[in-house]
């Protein structure tokens, strides 16, 4: 009998065998999601699960906070030059990319075409869990990385859209086209504010509100990023979108406790990733995948080697990219989680080949993180936009502040033009009671002395009064007066 225990462990077994799959697909070049549903798809012969109303809950809940973690992570300086590129790929790229397969399912599967549309819309975006994770460590050129982690963080708007809408059209045909458009504004234009308005109120409130544990923190704002999506979603606006605007202003704001919310949220976001895949590889079983062989092969050659270029290639045409670059971006469009959660639409729907359309889709999700995940940088190299493994700063300094206390560590980084740079540190002319405690540079921490000459890129972790931390940062990111 599977107790309440039984499952206990099983979880527990199931987490290290996520954290350790990770390892082993770092060394074959595969996406760690590869492993997490292979798991779950061994797990389907021990344990019955056909739950796809669950599926769904966990599926959208694990985006959240995927999204959210992405999002912080993304830096505003970098996406704003690309932000055009990256729109057009979401929105114009999605729809290209969706109607050639659209076209090509419905004669492929033998299904009506608002059904073979239906299956296009949901393998159209790219997924954010599995774009993070396989192109996180890569030391690609700055632009690149941040038009596919900004596409992929915005164009799940258009797919949930697209499906939704098609769903409603299959099971009303007489739908209006004039609704449907007023609807996609509605959602984009809602989840926008909403994502600007959650986020300047989890700002101000992370750095208001004087909590009596560090530890709350992080909880709290993931507290703000589930109501971000739920709030959006129950006013008919794209919650998944104002996650991810809310998660870039709180990642590009000054935070208390930002070491806390940051790490917290890394941890999270890796066990839900495991989790949701895990669920997914549960809900699919591998017979049914072998009937459907031959049209997933087709299908999948189609979206990876024919649908993608072409809705990469127009929807890019005005860009400033090279052909390598597009061509690279054309390929790192990884399928993952969103198109197999979004499967589950149909399903809860009651659509007549929702089946069919789930196996599909997992199918064609799992060729490409077989295929183009294990060769995405290979291909980086071959094009020559690849500078090897990306190192990262071992920022080994953990700060942690007591939320009584009227002190705090902030971290700022001296940048070109900074007032501080090129000077002694016991020239800066800090307010009293204001101390630098570290820099770091590069992959060095430095013990800061008075002689000790601030440098461009120099990380700094400054102890200063809670009522300085304004002044300071102000003083820290002033022009110098040459420039």
């Amino acid at each position: 009998m599977f107790t309440t225990d039984n499952a206990i462990f099983l979880f527990a077994i199931l987490l290290i065998i996520g954290v350790l799959a990770t390892k082993f697909s770092t060394r074959l070049g595969l996406p760690a999601l590869v492993f997490f549903i292979i798991v779950g798809m061994v797990l389907g012969n021990f344990i019955y699960y056909d739950n796809a109303s669950l599926t769904q809950l966990f599926g959208i809940l694990a985006l959240i906070v995927i999204l959210f973690e992405g999002g912080m992570q993304t830096k505003w300086k970098q996406v704003k030059p690309v932000v055009g590129s990256a729109l057009s790929l979401a929105t114009l790229g999605v729809i290209l990319t969706s109607s050639i397969v659209g076209i090509s399912a419905t004669y492929i599967l033998g299904v009506s075409w608002q059904e073979g549309m239906l299956f296009g819309a949901i393998v159209g975006s790219t997924d954010a869990a599995a774009v993070f994770a396989v192109i996180g460590n890569m030391n690609l050129r700055k632009r690149i990385t941040t038009t596919l982690e900004a596409e992929s963080g915005t164009n799940d708007p258009m797919a949930v859209f697209l499906t939704i809408a098609l769903i409603q059209i299959i099971q009303t045909p007489d739908f209006s086209l004039w609704v449907l458009i007023g609807s996609f504004l509605w959602q984009m234009a809602f989840g926008l504010i909403m994502g600007l308005l959650m986020g300047k109120l989890c700002v101000w409130s992370i750095n208001k509100i004087n909590l009596d544990s560090s530890g709350l923190y992080p909880v709290l704002a993931m507290a703000f990023a589930i109501a971000s999506y739920s709030t959006t979603a129950l006013l008919h606006g794209s919650g998944l979108l104002a996650v991810y605007v809310m998660a870039i202003i709180l990642g590009n704001s000054e935070l208390t406790y930002r070491h806390s919310i940051f790490r917290f949220n890394e941890g999270f976001a890796w066990m839900m990733q495991i989790l949701m895949f895990i669920l997914l590889g549960l809900l699919v079983f591998p017979s049914q995948l072998l009937e459907i062989t031959w049209q997933g092969i087709v299908l999948s050659i189609i979206l990876m080697f024919i649908a993608r270029p072409i809705g990469t290639y127009l929807s890019m045409l005005f860009s400033p990219y090279s052909l390598k670059e597009k061509t690279f971006i054309s390929w790192a469009g990884l399928r993952g989680a969103v198109p197999i959660v979004l499967a589950t639409y149909p399903m809860m729907a009651g659509l007549e080949n929702s089946q069919l359309i789930f196996n599909i889709v997992f199918f064609v999700v799992l060729s490409s993180a077989l295929l183009q995940g294990a060769t995405i940088l290979p291909l980086a190299n071959k094009l020559g936009l690849s500078g090897g493994t990306k190192i990262n700063t071992p920022h080994s300094l953990e700060l942690v502040s007591i939320g009584k206390t009227n002190s705090e560590m902030i971290e700022v980084e001296v940048e070109n033009g900074s007032l501080i740079a090129n000077k002694e540190v016991r020239l800066l002319g800090f307010p009293e009671d204001t101390l630098i405690t570290a820099v770091i540079r590069g992959e060095k921490l430095i013990t800061p002395k008075g002689s000790t000459i601030l440098q461009y890129g120099d990380i700094l972790y400054i102890m200063i009064s809670k009522a300085k931390r304004e002044e300071i940062l102000k003083f820290v990111s002033n022009p110098t007066i040459e420039d």
